[in-house]
């Protein structure tokens, strides 16, 4: 059980990274003050795999609608994807992406709408550059410096997630260390150095929580490490930019009411200082948040 003496001890500790202000910045054309005001992204699949069924888009016309509903309902950024992270998910080369994301690319940013696009391939990240997406949602770590050139050219912002791995789709176990933190801090150090030599200056750092690693399927397990992340995620804001969190599902603990589960972990985050909170549950995480800022 969580614990009140817990969250003291852990903030005692590492209060000098609690005082830490991260990079504020502009995407598009609006500003994000993140050390006072979280932002949230809403998330939108366009693959058949995707198994939160509520992001589930099949159709340009059906993914623009709910990218339009995701942005009237409180999301600040609109996330597309056209492959599942999911370990069993049916892979996508690039032509595949392309075709499924681009014409919802230009439709939503056509509406004024931020867009961030989930993807490690290069010829992806081009093409919906291009079509003028603000983001690219990076997981995976091959060829960052020929993304991170293409980021830069087109003034966008990068999310570097960290995957243990050359991307998503291609993570065995996951390397456990006493401290959650510690090989994020160096990983990231890492990227931010590589995004920065390449002219990125608009970046995030993404845990990567939601990524299907094979000694992460016990419940008890992936939970207890979520949480733990959640919570320290703080610590890296020495780093100097804002964090970013994919909210969890744990359909294991919450069955018939799984869609109260990245609400519920909306607070652990929150608690962990993070900026950008990904999540499928806009209208239920942003009521989160607005209630705590009331305290």
């Amino acid at each position: 059980m969580l614990k009140l003496e817990q969250l003291a001890e852990l903030l005692e500790q590492n209060r000098a990274a609690a005082a830490v202000r991260v990079k504020e910045f502009s995407i598009g054309d609006i500003f994000f003050a993140f050390n006072s005001q979280p932002a949230i992204m809403g998330v939108l699949n366009l693959s058949a795999d995707s198994w939160y069924r509520e992001s589930v888009c099949l159709s340009t016309d059906a993914a623009v609608k709910r990218g339009k509903i995701l942005h009237a309902q409180g999301a600040d950024i609109v996330d597309v994807g056209a492959e599942s992270t999911l370990a069993q998910a049916a892979r996508v080369d690039a032509a595949g992406q392309i075709s499924l994301v681009l014409p919802v690319v230009r439709a939503l940013r056509a509406s004024g709408i931020l867009v961030s696009v989930e993807t490690y391939q290069p010829a992806v990240t081009r093409a919906c550059l291009e079509a003028g997406a603000n983001i690219l949602n990076l997981t995976g770590t091959e060829r960052s410096d020929e993304l991170f050139r293409l980021v830069a050219a087109h003034e966008a912002a990068v999310i570097l997630c960290y995957v243990q791995g050359h991307n998503v789709r291609e993570v065995g176990n996951f390397e456990f260390d006493r401290d959650p933190i510690a090989p994020m801090q160096e990983y990231f150090a890492r990227q931010i150095e590589v995004a920065q030599r390449n002219g990125v200056e608009r970046i995030f750092l993404d845990p990567g929580l939601g990524f299907y690693y094979r000694n992460l399927q016990d419940s008890a397990v992936r939970v207890r490490h979520q949480i733990s992340v959640f919570l320290n995620s703080f610590r890296l804001r020495p780093l100097g930019f804002p964090i970013c969190h994919a909210l969890p599902h744990a359909f294991e603990n919450f069955g018939e009411e799984v869609r109260c589960a990245e609400p519920f972990f909306a607070v652990l985050a929150a608690l962990g200082k993070t900026n950008l909170f990904r999540t499928h549950e806009v209208p239920r995480v942003r009521a989160v948040l607005d209630t705590l800022k009331v305290f």
